[in-house]
């Protein structure tokens, strides 16, 4: 990340020739002040020198000092210094992660107790702990990649799959991370906000340090690669399934080490890696690339708006101008100083001028407002189309929130239209609304979960017959025939009227499969998909 004073520089860089004042200002009343220049137009300059009485030179803090003062921290105030940027509303503050979890064989083996793969699953809970609601998503890789979970934030699932994972899942044995790496990005290419992947493996193959590479050099890239090592570099035997050790053709047992050289090469194409440590130290610095990664992209990304810190000049411009007040500092000119602010303006800008201005952007005044409860002042006191239709919804003015939304064409935008357009009972509408957000970015529970509730709200057709109140025969074909065990003497025929809906549900809750059996069938059918496309 670049060093703040590196991304510093002011927003309004005219109002520094203020500061050109400053020297003309403190000149003249030195000018002033010179007794031996306003006298020597009138005597003698002999006879001046005996006539000036010279004072020992002592300095101490004078009005013009602290005109001097103000108005170079004023300028440099409205000047507006900045060096971070602002994050957009209705975006995510925390950098989302997708782990890539080696499953291959050699994971298996035991220089970490218990296994390899039981200890990387130890540090990505506690990984976990430390992301505090941040969306996490789980993909698992050998010869084959497959996706575990899409990002979620709920701990308790991510821990649920995580726990079932094991080499034995895995329907193609082998190694290759390029491959994953290939399948990840492509995952990550509508997210908006600059992800991190994290590589959980014991080796890298020499094939995917070249993607690697590549991946970095991307100029649409904004996702960062981090590795964690898993093992030791003295090694250990693989432990099969059935609690026997792997062995080679001659009966010996296979060790595999960890591979330290591929770690270290990483450096030399810009990735960063660590290996798991008994401490935290490896989580700590995770979560620290991770984050770092998103301020990084987003102090870098165009799109978003300088924040103007300009405001923490009123600190000390206050705390001088409380010497204002002090007998004998009064500065005669103060007057002529704030006529010209009325002065200066024009009738119009005049009529539309307020205080409040001074201190504060449309923006931000609005967002003052927003916080306090008066959404319609929010409104028309806000620029930022977002915002308005925010506050025009909350004042329940939805019409012209539903105008405001639509200025812009962004996932959020249609999201917000969507909400409208439901409190305003056009539900097809919303519907389509909601369809466009997740267009744009996708997943997103939040929108899929309101468009499943505004489908449900669409009235149905309704059927011709019971409109017209016509009898239904009853001579018509039942659901389902069920014949009894007495074939010879008869059939039986009953009829079921069940809600299908039901029906489905009842099934559902009586499947009995594990998440390992549903992981190892999904995996199975994807690698099938994959081989024979």
């Amino acid at each position: 990340m670049n060093a703040w004073w590196t991304a510093f520089h002011f927003l309004r860089p005219h109002w520094l020739w203020l500061l050109l004042s400053v020297p003309v200002i403190y000149l003249s009343f030195h000018v002033r002040d010179d007794m031996r220049a306003r006298w020597k137009r009138y005597i003698d300059p002999e006879l001046l020198d005996h006539l000036i009485v010279v004072h020992k030179w002592r300095w101490r803090f004078r009005p013009i000092h602290m005109v001097c003062l103000l108005i170079t921290l004023g300028s440099i105030a409205v000047a507006g210094p900045t060096w971070r940027r602002e994050q957009p509303p209705f975006t995510e503050d925390k950098a989302p992660l997708v782990i890539a979890l080696d499953l291959s064989p050699t994971m298996d083996a035991i220089d970490l107790e218990p296994t390899r793969l039981e200890r990387a699953k130890l540090k990505l809970r506690d990984l976990l702990k430390v992301r505090h609601g941040g969306r996490t998503a789980l993909f698992v890789y050998a010869g084959t990649t497959h996706m575990v979970l899409p990002f979620t934030t709920d701990n308790a699932l991510f821990d649920l799959y995580l726990s079932s994972l094991s080499t034995s899942l895995m329907p193609r044995e082998g190694k290759d991370t390029a491959r994953a790496l290939a399948v990840i990005s492509d995952f990550l290419k509508d997210e908006p906000v600059p992800g991190t992947i994290l590589f959980v493996t014991d080796g890298i193959e020499p094939r995917a340090l070249s993607a690697f590479r590549q991946f970095s050099e991307r100029e649409d890239n904004q996702d960062e690669i981090l590795v964690m090592g898993v093992g030791t570099s003295r090694g250990g035997p693989i432990r099969a399934a059935d609690n026997r050790f792997l062995t080679d053709p001659t009966g010996r047992r296979v060790f595999v080490k960890l591979d330290v050289d591929a770690l270290r090469s990483l450096k030399r194409i810009d990735v960063s890696a660590t290996t798991l440590t008994l401490n935290d130290d490896d989580i700590d610095w995770v979560q620290r690339r991770i984050q770092h990664h998103l301020n990084t992209v987003q102090q870098e990304n165009s799109k978003m708006r300088w924040i103007d810190d300009g405001y923490w000049f009123t600190i000390p411009i206050t705390a001088i101008a409380v010497f204002w007040f002090r007998k004998g500092w009064t500065v005669r000119w103060t007057s002529a100083a704030l006529a010209c602010i009325f002065v200066f303006p024009t009738s119009e800008v005049q009529s539309h001028f307020s205080w409040i201005d001074l201190w504060l952007t449309r923006d931000q005044q609005g967002r003052y407002y927003y916080e306090h409860g008066d959404y319609q002042k929010a409104a028309e006191k806000f620029e930022d189309p977002l915002w308005k239709g925010l506050s025009f919804s909350r004042a329940r003015d939805y019409e012209d929130a539903l105008n405001a939304f639509a200025l812009i064409d962004s996932p959020e935008s249609w999201y917000n239209q969507g909400n409208v357009l439901a409190h305003l009972g056009k539900y097809a509408e919303a519907a389509q609304a909601y369809r466009q957000a997740l267009a744009r970015h996708h997943p997103w529970p939040e929108a899929q979960e309101n468009m499943a509730l505004v489908v449900s709200l669409i009235p149905k057709p309704k059927d011709k017959k019971k409109d017209n109140n016509e009898e239904i025969s009853p001579n018509l074909p039942p659901d389902q025939k069920i014949f009894d065990e007495k074939g010879k003497k008869g059939q039986k025929t009953i009829q079921i009227k069940a809600d299908p809906e039901k029906m489905a549900d009842i099934w559902m809750r009586n499947i009995q499969i594990t998440p390992a059996d549903f992981l190892r069938r999904r995996f199975a059918v994807q690698a099938a998909q994959e081989k024979h496309p």
